[in-house]
């Protein structure tokens, strides 16, 4: 605060009853120096701060702000009257497997809570669940690490090295490194159901069928409401981002332009998958469906015997997978023959995904399973012979990495170790951006980096930067402050 300056504050907000926006906005005049903080009623927000050459221009700024708030409807309002308005927890029935054998299962490990998010590579197993806990494991099962985030996780998903929770407080988090950090906060009136990420650019389905995309800056760039509700699908690539919803699958370009195709589902989509060339959509009605990226055409169906509340696909789509709500597993080659059906023994499995002959689980009992997927492993359940499953002990001295909230939580060093790369944050039309220091980066890109330690003229150390397709920078490993 400016020394015997008096801080003058602006609190609107807007509430709509149809569930639709339900958000603030607040200035703050210091002297010559704006803040504006907005978000979700009830949680923290978003902060941005501008310092303009004299107080008047400051004042002047601030009304223009506020004008145009109210202009779109926001009102004044005492902050902490309205309540945070609930998050949309997806409800789900989960009945015992009709199935007359067990999946051979090799390991699991019970979360504590309902679990939806998942993610396996060459390295680790993820999962997220309703008490925003994030845990990582070996393929093993062997306990690597644990995230703690501020709110449930409602689906985890990967681009590239880099690994998201998108969470029921609107924000994503990045979990690559040891320093978790939000790096989009959803809008206020968008109910995350599911979430996909390509090249930094993030796409967001919800419960009113909405499809939101937002670049490597948090900044809104389009949405478009598709002709369902309830869009639980949501993946893309270089060519389309496929939307799943109550009403079938629409596929848009990129931009948002257009829209490419349209396809009706036998039942609503309740959860999605894509390999190169098709996207799977689980359904309501019983079934898997297999649709063309290029057309949207209906190239397979794969029968199950209850509700499909997850699906996944081996390399290519040699082998589909899905889980039903009645706890059982199904494995069906490529053109839809059922090859075999077993029970889970853990529930319904909410999401799922095949990696090196291993299908993985997260159900809704809260556990990770890990099932041998083999031929041979499965030839044997289907007659009664399984493994005697591992249960995997949380450890008591297991990492635990929390979100940084602001610069000060950040460990710092006092030079930049070798091979590192400095960046420092700049102030750039009224917003604070991340640019690189180090010689043989483009000085001009931004990088992409958390808003929560963003300060004009502090620099940072990062062990690396790689190159987006739009034409800015992903930090990969560690952050730490150069003081």
């Amino acid at each position: 605060m400016s020394a015997g300056a008096t801080v003058s504050t602006t609190y609107l907000e807007l509430s709509q009853d149809d569930g639709g926006a339900h958000k603030f906005y607040e200035v703050a005049v210091d002297g010559q120096t704006v803040t504006v903080r907005y978000g979700r009623i009830g949680a923290a927000g978003q902060v941005q701060t501008s310092t303009f050459p004299t107080a008047d221009k400051a004042r002047a700024a601030a009304a223009k702000k506020v004008g145009e708030k109210v202009r779109r409807g926001y009102a004044p309002a005492v902050q902490g009257q309205r309540a945070p308005r609930a998050v949309t927890r997806r409800q789900v029935t989960s009945a015992p497997s009709t199935a007359r054998a067990v999946a051979p299962v090799l390991w699991r490990f019970r979360t504590g809570s309902a679990a939806f998010g998942i993610h396996v590579d060459g390295e680790r197993c993820w999962v997220g669940n309703q008490a925003g806990d994030v845990y990582s494991l070996d393929h093993e099962g062997g306990m690597l690490a644990r995230f703690s985030l501020p709110d449930g996780v409602k689906c985890l998903v990967a681009d590239d090295f880099w690994i998201y929770a998108g969470c029921d407080d609107g924000k994503v988090y990045d979990l690559s490194s040891k320093l978790p950090f939000a790096a989009y906060d959803v809008a206020a009136d968008v109910d995350i159901f599911w979430l996909d990420i390509h090249e930094g650019v993030l796409d967001v389905s919800d419960r009113n069928g909405g499809l939101t995309v937002i670049d490597h800056e948090d900044e809104h760039q389009w949405s478009r409401r598709s002709r369902g509700e309830h869009a639980w699908l949501v993946r893309a690539d270089d060519r389309a981002v496929y939307h799943g919803h109550h009403r079938g699958v629409t596929a848009y370009t990129p931009d948002g332009s257009r829209e490419l195709w349209h396809t009706d589902t036998r039942g609503a989509v309740l959860f999605g998958w894509q390999e190169d060339h098709a996207v799977y959509a689980g359904t309501g009605h019983r079934v898997v469906q297999r649709l063309s990226k290029a057309t949207g055409a209906v190239e397979a169906t794969y029968g199950c015997d209850s509700a499909v509340y997850s699906c996944a696909t081996s390399p290519g789509g040699r082998f589909v997978f899905a889980g039903d709500s009645s706890s059982s597993v199904y494995c069906f080659d490529r053109d839809g023959t059922r090859l075999w059906k077993l029970g889970t023994g853990a529930g319904s499995a909410l999401s799922m995904q095949y990696h090196d002959e291993r299908l993985y689980l997260v159900t809704t009992e809260g556990s990770l399973v890990c099932v041998d997927a083999s031929e041979a492993a499965v030839a044997a359940a289907q007659q009664g012979d399984v493994p005697v499953a591992r249960d995997v002990k949380l450890a008591a001295a297991l990492p635990t990495y929390v979100p940084a909230t602001t610069a000060t939580a950040v460990t710092t060093v006092t030079q930049a170790p070798t091979g590192s790369v400095v960046v420092e944050c700049v102030q750039n039309g009224g917003r604070t951006r991340v640019h690189v220091l180090t010689e043989g980066y483009e000085p001009t890109w931004n990088v992409q980096f958390p808003r929560a330690i963003r300060e004009p003229g502090a620099r940072y150390v990062v062990d690396a930067l790689h190159t987006a397709a739009g034409g800015f920078y992903r930090v990969r490993g560690d952050i730490r402050r150069l003081l």
